[in-house]
């Protein structure tokens, strides 16, 4: 298993540095409990998620050490993670080929063509475009990154956590919702150097962290929620499952229901557009599943906004 170091993230915080845009914070109001509630605003990232941070640091390391090979790279993704290799690729000069499933959001694709990708799609499920990936891989040479389980892609989206505590001094507690782990990993490793508690929240039929934890590895679980799309790996990584065993750490499961009523909400009260899994991390909140303490700092990620918005207005 490739490891993750607070170090891994400050030096990524020096490669995204004037790179990617600085986190946007919106100070919500005073919880009845008399904590105190941000938002920060990751989906007004470039490319639509926090995702363009793991790509530009996995690409400009590679760069770096001279091992970005003429073919290019190449990812399997939902989307959001194709979306952020694409831009990134762009920006570096070389080509990007990004596999999805058949079922991903017709908008992601469209924009995916847009940043000039070659876009496939394979199978049904995320596992079967990254299986088709990886045999492009081996047969073009082309570079293979990952939408979560890499060092480089977890430690860039670390630099998120960096930046919500010079924005929020004082910071008590971060909550973020986890599909295959790699922002939670990353935000979990700078937050254990700082004394930041983490939630982890997932929906409760993408439960690939909650799996891992009870069988004391990760392990293959069933994908089945509105926000599959995003949310939806089969396996959790390495390095999300050591980051949820350490102290401060808390894992949630919220239904499908309260996402869908977590995401309305944010429309409808603050005209927030989002994607189900980014109001994932927020129905935690809404929904009761987490309660901060009076006095609490708590800062709830919205992570992406690639999403069809129609179903919002009425």
């Amino acid at each position: 298993m490739q490891t993750l170091s607070y170090g891994d993230v400050k030096a990524a915080v020096e490669r995204v540095a004037d790179r990617v845009r600085p986190v946007a914070i919106a100070p919500a109001e005073t919880g009845e409990g008399g904590h105190e509630l941000f938002l920060a605003l990751e989906f007004l990232q470039h490319t639509g998620s926090f995702k363009a941070r793991g790509a530009h640091n996995f690409l400009q390391a590679h760069r770096e050490s001279g091992t970005l090979p003429e073919a290019g790279v190449t990812i399997a993704s939902g989307g959001n993670a194709g979306l952020a290799c694409a831009w990134a690729a762009r920006r570096a000069g070389v080509r990007a080929t990004v596999f999805l499933p058949e079922t991903a959001p017709r908008v992601k694709v469209e924009r995916l063509r847009g940043y000039g990708a070659d876009v496939r799609l394979a199978g049904r499920e995320y596992a079967e475009a990254l299986a088709a990936c990886a045999a492009f891989a081996a047969e073009s040479g082309a570079l293979a990154s990952h939408a979560y389980d890499h060092p480089l892609i977890a430690a860039g989206a670390g630099t998120l956590l960096e930046e919500i505590r010079a924005r929020v001094p004082g910071v008590d507690t971060v909550v973020v919702s986890v599909g295959g782990g790699g922002l939670f990993a990353g935000m979990a490793t700078a937050a254990r150097e700082h004394g930041v508690r983490m939630v982890a929240v997932e929906p409760e039929h993408c439960r690939a962290l909650d799996a891992a934890l009870a069988a004391g590895a990760p392990v293959d679980v069933p994908v089945d929620s509105v926000a599959a799309d995003s949310l939806g790996a089969r396996r959790v990584s390495a390095a999300a499952l050591e980051a949820a065993r350490q102290d401060g750490v808390r894992t949630l499961l919220v239904p499908d229901a309260e996402i869908v009523r977590a995401r309305r909400a944010l429309w409808e009260e603050r005209r927030l557009v989002v994607e189900h899994a980014a109001a994932t991390a927020y129905a935690a909140l809404s929904g009761g599943g987490y309660r901060p303490e009076r006095g609490e700092k708590v800062c709830v990620v919205l992570c992406g906004a690639n999403t069809d918005p129609s179903d919002l207005v009425v």
